[in-house]
């Protein structure tokens, strides 16, 4: 069975930086697009940013400029760089994967970690 295990969420003060993190494990035969969504109070689930296996990205337009995704592909990790950090960033972030895994026989399917807690103080 996979799990994507997110850390790095916490409080920060407006301005500030956060590095999220999120490792995939289990029988992965391989992992497709990986990516960061949020949610915050009262809201829908949001995607933040999306990285493809070979690279390239994609960013909802509210970050553009201020977060960073990368992933290490020998990790079956994806991480988020956070940088000049908002109040209306505070959100639960929750880690994506498309992996295809032994549980699966092959197929590719979608997999979430629990979510790590992004607060952002004003």
């Amino acid at each position: 069975q996979v799990q994507l295990v997110e850390s790095g969420g916490g409080l920060v003060q407006a301005g500030g930086s956060l590095r999220l993190s999120c490792a995939a494990s289990g029988s992965i035969f391989s992992t497709n697009a990986m990516g960061w969504y949020r949610q915050a109070p009262g809201k829908q689930r949001e995607e933040v940013a999306i990285i493809s296996s070979a690279g390239s990205t994609n960013y909802a337009d509210s970050v553009k400029g201020r977060f960073t995704i990368s992933r290490d592909n020998a990790k079956n990790t994806v991480y988020l760089q956070m940088n000049s950090l908002k109040a209306e960033d505070t959100a639960v972030y929750y880690c994506y994967a498309d992996i295809a895994d032994a549980a699966s026989h092959g197929y590719v399917m979608a997999y979430w970690g629990n979510g790590t807690l992004v607060t952002v103080s004003s």
